[in-house]
């Protein structure tokens, strides 16, 4: 039977094993070997005695019954002594080499005796044999040769000497000594059935000597000895085995011993008494043959249906514990079964490569057999808890094992046979290790994510999708004057001001909906509330968790009332700021007169930082005899200190044109007074006018191009030398300023302007300058000499190069001249 079939039958079931690793018909075949010994001592003593009757001369030894003239030859009595104690050696316990060399050597005497006695007959000569020992007396009586023993005892021990040697070879089939034993017990108890039957044949063969009746005795004992020697193999081992086909056989030979020697004695007697005769005689034998036979067989038929059901169950079984093995093998717990006593029925595959032996290696062993002692005892006192408490046990434990603690998770629980009681305990045992460790981080990874919410300065409330509060740190209540307890389960929007609620739920919303929305702070507009209704402003930051297939808003809240009211005075002391440097630059710049024959119109934006005053400065210089100067400057940085020094470029530039300098030599001179001034850096444009002549003169240093519409073509740059900023000849440039000359015929216009209109981060100043040129194209080409017209095409030149103004960073000065035209044309304009 398999070890699958062994691990799934209660004890006593045909494949469980029993201490000591004994198949379950132990005690069987304990009883065989130890009847074969007995036997086979018996015997031997028979020859003893009967040796000892030659030695002292004791006939009552030599033949024991009174009136049996056959007596036990000395031959035969040496030969049973020794053949009885080499079976007795050989029989019932493993035996060493010097043990198995002395049982054969005690079988040689009555094989050579028996086979030489044999020998003897068939040739009719003597070997000197037969009074070897002792000399026969008896030789007068009956028929024979002196000291000779009988032919069949002559042969009942050669096939018994052969037995034994066989018997004591391992490597021989068993077969080959239980076949002669049964020969020689077919001998033994032919002269007994003689002897009962009082048929002399039996006893003798012919003129031979005959074969005394204790010898017959002998002979039984040694066959039934030889036949048991091995009784769980071939022969011996159908009749020995604990099953169904074993317990039948032994009856049937039993039956077969017994009962046809009982009906021939009954037929013999009756014949002897004249109760009948012969013929009634064999025909009460002959039906009591098949009286007791019917019964036989109707017995072996009913055991043989019960074998048959017996073989269909344990089919039906070995196919479930093959499929219990197969669903165990598969399972990645470690999985056992075990007897009541702790020895191992049934382990799968994860026990044995947890354990490192094999299935075959662990079935029938203890706990402390395969497991460290520590272990083995906490197991053994796990099941026997178990099974105290009769109910299935579950826990979670921790396996000090040699590689390392592992927790596992144990469950036991009881095999109950059909009554009820239990027979085997099922253990499952998982390695919950890693899951433990991922509990047991989650468990600090929540620790540390509480101390953090309750460390968090702000008040700090987590919602879930629908704005209910499902967490809130300590700082809620110093905030809100609410426990945090009191808040969860509620939505958030509890904590806003009912004006203001829906608001705060639309964004809140609209926040949810983003697709993969960012961590936002938001602080304007809101408000939270207290329990007594007063509202105060607060700062929000928004952020969302997935927590698993569940979608969290964590919300950092900060009170800003004290921010809003520092907020609002910073706002007011800047804007106090402010209006002082902008009326301070206003008056350094000065207004531009206007000159009625020569229209312009300007724009300066002040920059959005700083107190909003920087460097940026223009200026229209009356020159007389229809001369006119113009200069724009931007004077780098921002600030109090860059207005000042446009202030002192602006004066100076105005008093230097006012003494006639051309464009080039007032580059020279200013360039001059920006050198002693500290770390100064300045760009400007100045160019003269000469309507008489029909021509401008510009000379530029490092200032932007000037842009020219005539009233007959596209606007364009006017091309110029551009000369180095104000300020860095003093570096040892020594770089001279140039200055050009162009037409300027009658209806063109002019436009200078500083960097802030057309520098933008990110962008090619080269493309701003180009919109800005074609927006001049599109808003003056080909229209009137109207003051107005001029005005709104500076607001659009202003709109379309900044988008934004109130987000702009820097000063934008942008100054637009148009030049008259003929006399009649101004007078209809």
């Amino acid at each position: 039977m398999t070890g699958e079939q062994r691990a799934s039958e209660p004890p006593g079931a045909g494949g469980a094993t029993q201490a000591g690793g004994l198949p379950p018909h132990a005690p069987v075949l304990t009883a065989a070997r130890a009847g074969a010994r007995i036997a086979a001592l018996l015997a031997a003593l028979l020859g003893a005695l009967s040796l000892t009757g030659w030695i002292v001369d004791v006939d009552v030894l030599k033949s024991p019954l009174p009136g049996v003239e056959v007596s036990m030859k000395p031959n035969t009595a040496v030969a049973i002594l020794t053949l009885g104690l080499s079976l007795f050696l050989v029989v019932g316990r493993p035996v060493g080499g010097r043990t198995l060399a002395a049982a054969r050597v005690a079988a040689l005497p009555a094989l050579l005796v028996g086979a030489l006695t044999g020998l003897e007959y068939l040739t009719g000569t003597g070997f000197g044999l037969d009074e070897l020992l002792f000399d026969d007396d008896t030789a007068g009586v009956g028929t024979g040769t002196p000291g000779r023993m009988s032919p069949n005892t002559a042969a009942a021990l050669t096939l018994g000497g052969a037995a034994s040697l066989s018997a004591s070879a391992p490597r021989a089939p068993a077969w080959t000594s239980q076949i002669p034993g049964l020969a020689v017990l077919a001998l033994g108890m032919l002269r007994l059935y003689g002897a009962a039957y009082a048929v002399t044949e039996l006893e003798r063969f012919g003129p031979y000597t005959g074969m005394a009746l204790h010898t017959a005795v002998a002979l039984v004992l040694l066959g039934t000895a030889a036949f048991l020697a091995r009784p769980d193999e071939d022969l011996a081992g159908l009749l020995m085995n604990a099953g169904t086909t074993g317990a039948l056989g032994r009856r049937l030979f039993a039956t077969v011993l017994v009962v046809p020697p009982l009906l021939g004695w009954g037929v013999l007697a009756g014949e002897d008494a004249d109760l009948f005769g012969p013929r009634l005689g064999t025909a009460f034998l002959v039906a009591g043959h098949v009286a007791v036979f019917t019964a036989v067989v109707l017995a072996a038929s009913a055991v043989g249906r019960r074998i048959e059901e017996a073989h269909a169950r344990a089919e039906w079984q070995v196919r479930q514990n093959e499929l219990l093995q197969a669903f165990m093998d598969h399972t990645p717990a470690v999985v056992f079964i075990k007897d009541l006593e702790g020895r191992f029925l049934a382990v799968n595959t994860t026990f044995e490569a947890n354990t490192g032996l094999s299935r075959d290696q662990v079935i029938g062993l203890r706990d402390e057999d395969v497991l460290p002692p520590s272990l083995a005892r906490q197991a053994r006192a796990a099941d026997l808890a178990m099974l105290a408490r009769g109910t299935p046990v579950q826990r979670e434990e921790l396996l000090k094992l040699p590689e390392g603690e592992r927790d596992v998770l144990s469950s036991l629980f009881p095999l109950n046979d059909a009554n009820g009681e239990p027979y085997a305990v099922c253990g499952v045992i998982t390695d919950i290790t890693e899951r433990v460790a991922a509990q047991r981080e989650v468990q600090r990874a929540r620790r540390r994510f509480l101390s953090l919410l309750e460390s968090a300065p702000d008040a700090t409330l987590i919602t879930d999708g629908d704005g209910t509060i499902v967490m809130a740190n300590a700082q809620v209540e110093r905030l809100f004057d609410l426990a945090p307890g009191d808040l969860v389960g509620h939505d958030v929007v509890r904590l806003v001001p009912h004006a203001r609620r829906r608001r705060h739920s639309a964004l809140l919303s609209a926040y949810l909906r983003l697709r993969d929305p960012r961590p936002t702070v938001v602080d304007r507009d809101l408000y939270g509330r207290h329990p007594d209704g007063s509202e105060f402003p607060v700062e929000v930051s928004v952020s969302r968790l997935q927590a698993e297939q569940e979608t969290l808003v964590v919300l950092t809240v900060r009170d800003i009332t004290e921010r809003r009211q520092a907020e609002a005075a910073r706002a007011e002391r800047y804007e106090q700021h402010r209006h002082i440097a902008y009326t301070l630059q206003h008056s350094l710049m000065g207004e531009p007169p206007r000159l009625p024959h020569l229209p312009s119109a300007h724009r300066y934006l002040a920059s959005v930082q700083d107190p909003g005053v920087g460097g940026d400065w223009f200026d229209v210089i009356p020159l007389g005899e229809r001369r006119t100067g113009v200069i724009v400057g931007d004077v780098m940085g921002r600030g109090l200190e860059a207005a000042a020094v446009m202030g002192q470029l602006r004066a100076a530039s105005h008093a230097l044109a006012r003494t006639g300098a051309t464009p080039s030599r007032l580059m020279t001179a200013l360039d001059a007074f920006v050198n002693d001034l500290a770390d100064q850096l300045v760009t400007c444009v100045y160019l003269v006018m000469d309507q008489d002549a029909d021509q401008v003169t510009l000379c530029s240093a490092g200032h932007l191009p000037v842009i020219a519409l005539p009233p007959d073509g596209a606007a364009r740059r006017l091309r110029t030398p551009i000369g180095v900023p104000l300020g860095v000849n003093d570096l040892g440039g020594g770089v001279p300023f140039e200055e050009a000359t162009h037409p300027l015929p009658p209806g063109t216009t002019l436009v200078l302007y500083t960097d802030g209109l057309v520098e933008r981060p990110g962008t090619d100043i080269e493309v701003q300058i180009d919109v800005l040129t074609q927006t001049l194209d599109l808003a003056l080409k080909g229209a009137p000499a109207d003051p107005e017209l001029l005005d709104r095409a500076a607001d659009r030149l202003i709109t379309t190069l900044l988008p934004d103004p109130a987000a702009h960073d820097d000063d934008v000065t942008l100054l637009m001249i148009r030049v008259p035209g003929p006399e009649g044309e101004d007078a209809c304009g």
